[in-house]
Protein backbone atom coordinates (compact mmCIF):
# COMPACT_ATOMS: atom_id res chain seq x y z
CA UNK A 1 0.00 0.00 0.00
CA UNK A 2 1.76 3.36 -0.84
CA UNK A 3 1.02 6.30 1.79
CA UNK A 4 0.03 9.71 0.28
CA UNK A 5 3.57 11.46 1.07
CA UNK A 6 5.01 8.44 -1.05
CA UNK A 7 4.24 10.33 -4.66
CA UNK A 8 5.95 12.99 -5.87
CA UNK A 9 2.66 15.04 -6.41
CA UNK A 10 1.80 14.84 -3.44
CA UNK A 11 4.96 15.64 -1.99
CA UNK A 12 5.12 19.09 -4.22
CA UNK A 13 1.59 19.96 -2.62
CA UNK A 14 2.14 19.79 0.98
CA UNK A 15 1.45 22.81 2.78
CA UNK A 16 5.32 24.19 3.88
CA UNK A 17 5.35 25.40 7.83
CA UNK A 18 7.58 28.34 8.71
CA UNK A 19 9.59 27.87 12.24
CA UNK A 20 7.83 30.87 12.93
CA UNK A 21 4.22 29.28 12.30
CA UNK A 22 5.34 25.47 14.26
CA UNK A 23 6.17 27.76 17.19
CA UNK A 24 3.10 29.93 17.54
CA UNK A 25 1.23 27.17 16.98
CA UNK A 26 2.80 25.13 19.68
CA UNK A 27 2.52 28.37 21.70
CA UNK A 28 -1.59 28.59 21.32
CA UNK A 29 -2.09 24.44 21.61
CA UNK A 30 -2.94 23.64 18.05
CA UNK A 31 0.31 21.11 17.98
CA UNK A 32 1.60 19.28 20.99
CA UNK A 33 4.86 18.51 21.76
CA UNK A 34 4.75 15.08 19.48
CA UNK A 35 5.77 17.10 16.78
CA UNK A 36 9.17 18.02 14.92
CA UNK A 37 9.43 20.62 12.13
CA UNK A 38 11.46 19.01 9.80
CA UNK A 39 12.49 20.89 6.27
CA UNK A 40 8.88 22.81 6.26
CA UNK A 41 6.82 19.56 7.46
CA UNK A 42 5.40 18.68 10.51
CA UNK A 43 6.29 14.71 11.42
CA UNK A 44 4.78 13.03 14.04
CA UNK A 45 7.49 11.77 16.83
CA UNK A 46 8.40 8.30 17.46
CA UNK A 47 7.53 6.79 20.70
CA UNK A 48 10.80 6.23 22.66
CA UNK A 49 11.42 2.73 23.39
CA UNK A 50 12.94 1.46 26.67
CA UNK A 51 16.44 0.86 25.00
CA UNK A 52 16.43 4.27 23.33
CA UNK A 53 16.04 6.03 26.30
CA UNK A 54 18.78 3.07 28.12
CA UNK A 55 21.13 4.39 25.37
CA UNK A 56 20.46 8.75 25.28
CA UNK A 57 20.75 8.52 29.46
CA UNK A 58 23.67 6.80 29.03
CA UNK A 59 24.77 9.04 26.31
CA UNK A 60 24.24 12.42 28.27
CA UNK A 61 25.74 10.98 31.38
CA UNK A 62 28.97 9.94 29.57
CA UNK A 63 29.29 13.23 27.41
CA UNK A 64 28.64 15.26 31.02
CA UNK A 65 31.08 13.55 32.80
CA UNK A 66 33.89 14.17 30.09
CA UNK A 67 32.55 17.92 28.55
CA UNK A 68 35.55 20.67 29.53
CA UNK A 69 33.79 23.61 31.22
CA UNK A 70 32.14 26.13 28.52
CA UNK A 71 29.49 22.90 26.98
CA UNK A 72 26.86 21.87 28.47
CA UNK A 73 24.75 18.34 27.61
CA UNK A 74 20.92 18.11 26.71
CA UNK A 75 18.27 15.87 25.35
CA UNK A 76 15.63 16.56 22.76
CA UNK A 77 16.71 20.30 22.79
CA UNK A 78 15.29 21.94 20.05
CA UNK A 79 17.45 23.08 17.45
CA UNK A 80 16.08 26.52 15.48
CA UNK A 81 17.25 26.36 11.81
CA UNK A 82 15.79 27.81 8.77
CA UNK A 83 13.38 25.79 7.60
CA UNK A 84 13.60 23.26 10.55
CA UNK A 85 13.38 22.38 14.66
CA UNK A 86 14.89 18.92 14.68
CA UNK A 87 15.00 17.76 18.66
CA UNK A 88 18.12 15.51 18.54
CA UNK A 89 17.96 12.74 20.70
CA UNK A 90 21.53 14.06 22.37
CA UNK A 91 23.58 17.08 22.02
CA UNK A 92 26.31 19.45 23.09
CA UNK A 93 25.93 23.15 23.02
CA UNK A 94 28.44 25.92 23.22
CA UNK A 95 27.52 28.16 26.87
CA UNK A 96 25.64 27.70 29.43
CA UNK A 97 21.70 26.48 29.68
CA UNK A 98 21.55 30.26 31.16
CA UNK A 99 22.54 31.35 27.07
CA UNK A 100 19.05 29.94 26.08
CA UNK A 101 16.92 31.40 28.11
CA UNK A 102 14.81 33.41 25.34
CA UNK A 103 16.03 31.28 22.25
CA UNK A 104 16.55 27.32 21.84
CA UNK A 105 20.04 26.89 20.12
CA UNK A 106 20.48 27.36 16.45
CA UNK A 107 23.45 25.30 16.55
CA UNK A 108 25.53 22.65 18.23
CA UNK A 109 29.02 21.12 18.59
CA UNK A 110 27.56 17.43 18.79
CA UNK A 111 24.46 16.10 17.89
CA UNK A 112 23.73 11.86 18.52
CA UNK A 113 20.58 10.16 17.03
CA UNK A 114 19.79 6.48 17.93
CA UNK A 115 18.25 5.51 14.75
CA UNK A 116 14.99 2.67 16.69
CA UNK A 117 12.28 2.35 13.73
CA UNK A 118 14.19 6.21 12.75
CA UNK A 119 17.13 5.09 10.66
CA UNK A 120 15.56 6.60 7.22
CA UNK A 121 14.32 9.69 8.94
CA UNK A 122 17.58 10.09 11.06
CA UNK A 123 19.55 9.90 7.64
CA UNK A 124 17.69 12.72 6.13
CA UNK A 125 18.52 15.27 9.22
CA UNK A 126 21.81 14.76 8.00
CA UNK A 127 21.60 17.48 5.95
CA UNK A 128 19.66 19.90 8.18
CA UNK A 129 22.74 19.67 11.02
CA UNK A 130 25.19 19.94 8.29
CA UNK A 131 23.59 23.08 7.37
CA UNK A 132 23.18 24.37 10.98
CA UNK A 133 26.75 24.31 10.89
CA UNK A 134 26.53 21.23 13.70
CA UNK A 135 30.19 20.18 13.62
CA UNK A 136 29.77 16.56 14.42
CA UNK A 137 26.42 14.38 13.91
CA UNK A 138 26.42 10.35 15.16
CA UNK A 139 23.85 8.24 13.69
CA UNK A 140 23.64 5.40 16.44
CA UNK A 141 22.28 2.14 14.65
CA UNK A 142 21.52 -0.52 17.69
CA UNK A 143 19.73 -3.10 14.92
CA UNK A 144 22.43 -2.59 12.52
CA UNK A 145 25.07 -2.81 15.82
CA UNK A 146 26.85 0.50 13.55
CA UNK A 147 27.55 3.88 14.05
CA UNK A 148 27.70 6.85 11.26
CA UNK A 149 29.81 9.66 12.44
CA UNK A 150 29.51 12.90 9.96
CA UNK A 151 32.02 15.24 9.87
CA UNK A 152 33.27 18.63 8.23
CA UNK A 153 29.50 20.24 7.73
CA UNK A 154 28.96 22.80 4.53
CA UNK A 155 25.46 23.72 2.96
CA UNK A 156 25.72 20.52 0.69
CA UNK A 157 25.59 18.49 3.63
CA UNK A 158 28.37 16.75 5.18
CA UNK A 159 31.74 16.16 3.85
CA UNK A 160 32.82 13.17 5.34
CA UNK A 161 31.07 10.06 6.50
CA UNK A 162 32.52 7.55 8.26
CA UNK A 163 30.52 4.30 9.22
CA UNK A 164 31.86 1.50 12.49
CA UNK A 165 31.15 -1.47 13.02
CA UNK A 166 29.88 -1.92 16.79
CA UNK A 167 33.16 -3.64 18.14
CA UNK A 168 35.37 -0.48 16.72
CA UNK A 169 36.14 2.47 19.06
CA UNK A 170 34.11 5.97 17.65
CA UNK A 171 36.50 9.20 18.80
CA UNK A 172 35.16 12.41 18.79
CA UNK A 173 37.54 14.67 16.77
CA UNK A 174 35.76 17.71 18.72
CA UNK A 175 35.45 16.03 22.08
CA UNK A 176 38.61 13.96 22.36
CA UNK A 177 37.78 12.54 25.41
CA UNK A 178 34.53 11.21 23.96
CA UNK A 179 35.18 7.49 22.91
CA UNK A 180 33.02 4.85 22.69
CA UNK A 181 32.35 1.43 21.35
CA UNK A 182 28.85 0.57 20.71
CA UNK A 183 28.73 -3.37 21.30
CA UNK A 184 30.24 -2.23 25.33
CA UNK A 185 27.12 0.53 25.04
CA UNK A 186 25.20 -1.98 24.71
CA UNK A 187 25.96 -4.51 27.02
Amino acid sequence: MISILDTHEARQTVFPVSVEFYHEAGRLGLIGEDVELLEGVLFKKMAKSPLHQFLARKLQRLLESLLPPGFFVDRECPITCSRSEPEPDVAVFAGTIEDYEHAHPTSAELVIEIAISTLQRDLSKAAIYAAAGVKEYWLIDPENRSILLHHEPGADGYARQTSFAADHEVRSSIFPAFALQLETLLA
